[in-house]
């Protein structure tokens, strides 16, 4: 069993900056990929930046060069640094990590960007 627990969402406005948190918990192979999807309301789920074991980055183009990805492995946390938010970066923030073919999710975490 694998537990996410994400922390950091929030209110905030327009041109400002969040941290998001996610730190897991159970049995992950230290070979993973830790990462961040958002899904905001009507729309469909997507990838946001995603970091392997070793360091690895990928993000999606419209938070290329504002949000940043980080982890700290010896405590299997993954870190989302937010800034110059938007209004259209306003979503519900979920962790994942992808472990020996394995999916896990957190819960999620509301951010809220207003303009």
């Amino acid at each position: 069993q694998v537990q996410l627990v994400e922390s950091g969402g929030g209110l905030v406005q327009a041109g400002g900056s969040l941290r998001l948190s996610c730190a897991a918990s159970g049995r992950i192979f230290r070979l993973n990929v830790m990462g961040w999807y958002r899904q905001a309301p009507g729309k469909q789920r997507e990838l946001v930046a995603t970091i392997t074991s070793s360091g690895i980055t990928n993000y999606a183009a419209s938070v290329k060069g504002r949000f940043t990805i980080s982890r700290d492995n010896a405590k299997n946390t993954a870190y989302l640094q937010m800034n110059s938010l938007k209004p259209e970066d306003t979503a519900v923030y979920y962790c994942n990590v992808k472990s020996l073919g394995s999916d896990y999710w957190g819960q999620g975490t509301q951010v809220t960007v207003s303009s």
